[in-house]
Parts: C-alpha cells; structure tokens; sequence
C-alpha cells in the first residue's frame, strides 16, 4: 500500500486486482526505459495501460501510479521522477514564429533513476558499451550550459567538429550516426529542438530541457565547469 494513507482512496475492487495492476506499470516502465534507451515515459501511457483494462474510476490510475512508484523505490532501488515538460523559450517571444519539434501539450512524464551511490551503480549496474553516450550528454549539456541554456544547430556543431565529431557522418565508430545520437538527447528529453522562422529564414535552436535542469544533472554539469575554469586559472598562473 501507498506509504500515504490519506492519497490512498479505497475503490470497489480486490487487492489482488489493485497489486496485479500495480506490477504491471511497474512491468511497463522498467521495459519501456530499456526498450527506448531511458526515453521519459508519458504519464499518458501509463493511464491508458490502467483505463485500458475497464476501469475507469476517478483518480484510480494516480492511486495505481503512485503506489507503482513506492514499489519501483522499496523493491527496485528506483527513483520514479516526475518531469514537467518545459516551454521552449522563443515560444514565448510573441514577436518570433517557432514551431517545436516537442508539444507542449506532452505535461508530464517520468523516467527512473537510480537509488544506489554512483561508484555502487557504476562498478555493478552501469552498461558499460553505453558510456559514449553518457560521455556525448555531458559534454552537450555542457556546451550548451556555457552558451546560456541556448545555442543554434550551427555554433553547437561547430564545437562538436572541435571534437571530432561532424554532422553528417554516417560511419562513426561509436555513434554510427552523429546526427542520430544527438536527436537521441532530444527524445530523451535532455535537450529540446526549435526551428525559429526569422528575417533570415529558418534558425534550428537547441536547449535545455527538463531532463538536463533536473537539479542533480545541472548541479554536476555547473560542478565540472567551475573545475574546469579554475584548472584552467591555476594553469596560466604557474606559466
């Protein structure tokens, strides 16, 4: 049962149902965040699995979701995050035309993080033939960190060239494509890409989304850059 009793409605039918329900969100999460590489999960996705199956009582699919979150923390070691899908900023400039490549309409979703110290999680769990990626996510949420929250395709692919990476490269041999592995950042919803119809025609933007403004991402991201800056002015003063 939830761990707050007061959240927790009694509905007309048997524990048995209500468990049964419960392992299998808890079963659709964990494949879903396999299957689609950590891509958040729509909370839509989630009531739609519960009301799929008849029952349709009100505030039944937030009781089932929020005892799914007890059990994936109790049981699994997960954290069941919630994200607020963020407004991509020139959306909100009335004097520009945007179109987002994300709705806006998407509310809320979740993704699962875990519960375990990083150098536990790191030597036990961690995927290690996925640690390009981990290694391409910070660096771009770094990149775009520096920038202001806010870079156009161009200057962002500009530092990546610096890197060794080119947009249209096909054959890498970690990413395959590069252009790919960076929409793969926008799905899973670290950052957000937005055409931007200006004077000039037609600005691709990319910036942070809610995923990488999650506190304990950008607080490591914030962490690094001040190390780095500070590493960097220890080198000029003993040359």
């Amino acid at each position: 049962m939830s761990s707050n009793p007061e959240s927790s409605p009694q509905f007309d039918i048997s524990q048995h149902e209500k468990d049964k329900l419960v392992g299998e969100v808890i079963r659709y999460i964990l494949f879903k965040t396999e299957q689609n590489s950590g891509c958040p999960i729509r909370r839509e996705e989630l009531t739609q699995l519960i009301t799929g199956k008849g029952y349709k009582m009100k505030n039944f699919p937030s009781f089932v979701i929020d005892e799914a979150k007890v059990k994936l923390s109790s049981i699994f070691g997960y954290e069941m995050r919630e994200l607020q899908r963020s407004r991509p900023s020139a959306a909100a400039n009335p004097g520009r035309a945007s179109q987002s490549q994300q709705s806006v309409g998407d509310a809320k979703s979740y993704i699962i993080i875990s519960k375990l110290p990083s150098d536990v999680y790191g030597k036990h769990v961690e995927d290690k033939s996925s640690a390009h990626m981990s290694g391409l996510t910070f660096v771009v949420i770094g990149i775009i960190h520096l920038a202001g929250g806010r870079i156009t395709e161009e200057n962002l692919w500009h530092h990546l060239k610096r890197l060794g990476l080119h947009e249209n490269e096909e054959n890498h041999p970690l990413f395959s494509s590069t252009k790919l592995a960076l929409e793969a950042l926008v799905q899973q919803r670290y950052l957000q890409k937005e055409k931007v119809t200006g004077p000039e025609g037609n600005t691709v933007y990319y910036e942070l989304a809610e995923r990488a403004l999650d506190a304990p991402i950008y607080d490591k991201i914030k962490d690094y850059v001040v190390q780095m800056v500070q590493k960097d002015a220890t080198s000029l003063e003993t040359d």
